[in-house]
This record gives C-alpha cells, sequence and structure tokens, in this order.
C-alpha cells in the first residue's frame, strides 16, 4: 500500500489538472498559433507560466485505484497488475480466469 500523503497529493493534481484544464488549453493554443503577432503569443506563454505548476496534467500519476502502486497499472481498469491478479483469483472481476497449464 502506498504512503496515504503520496495517494492525496496525485489526488489533489489531477484535480487542479481538471480545474485549470480549459485555462492552460486556451492559453497553448494562443502561444502556438503562428498568425498571432510575437507579443501576444509571449504574453500568453507568460500567463501560462504563472499557472500552477502542478495544474499541468503531466504532473498527475497514473496510480491503483486499491492499493495506490504508482507502477504497473492497467489504464483501462486502473489497477495494478498485483491487485488485478488477487481480485482476479478471488472471481471479484466479472469475465477474469486465472489460467493454468
Amino acid at each position: 500500500m502506498a504512503k496515504k500523503s503520496s495517494i492525496e497529493k496525485n489526488n489533489r493534481r489531477r484535480k487542479l489538472a481538471k480545474q485549470y484544464a480549459g485555462k492552460r488549453a486556451e492559453l497553448k493554443a494562443i502561444a502556438r498559433n503562428e498568425q498571432l503577432p510575437l507579443e501576444e503569443r509571449f504574453q500568453a506563454t507568460l500567463k501560462l507560466a504563472e499557472l500552477p505548476r502542478n495544474s499541468s496534467a503531466v504532473r498527475v500519476r497514473n496510480r491503483c485505484e486499491v492499493t495506490g502502486r504508482p507502477r504497473a497499472v492497467y489504464r483501462k481498469l486502473k489497477m495494478s497488475r498485483i491487485a488485478l491478479r488477487e481480485l482476479g483469483s478471488l472471481g471479484m472481476i466479472p469475465g477474469l480466469v486465472k489460467s493454468s497449464w
């Protein structure tokens, strides 16, 4: 199990990224638009830099919903390989059968 602080920190980042997603996209579009004057693009870049660092979606870490493990997480299931195997063995995931040969 991951530390509670790490899980909470990631949740705060996720919340901030969602909150600022529209504003960030708007500023990035202005900064990348080559039809606009250089000064206006530069101002958009400065405003983008003023936003909180943790509002960037890149800083959000994929973590297991069950254990909080940061590595080997299946995006579709939002679960780590270890938790998936454990719950699969207990028969708690529909359609998942542990193979044996």
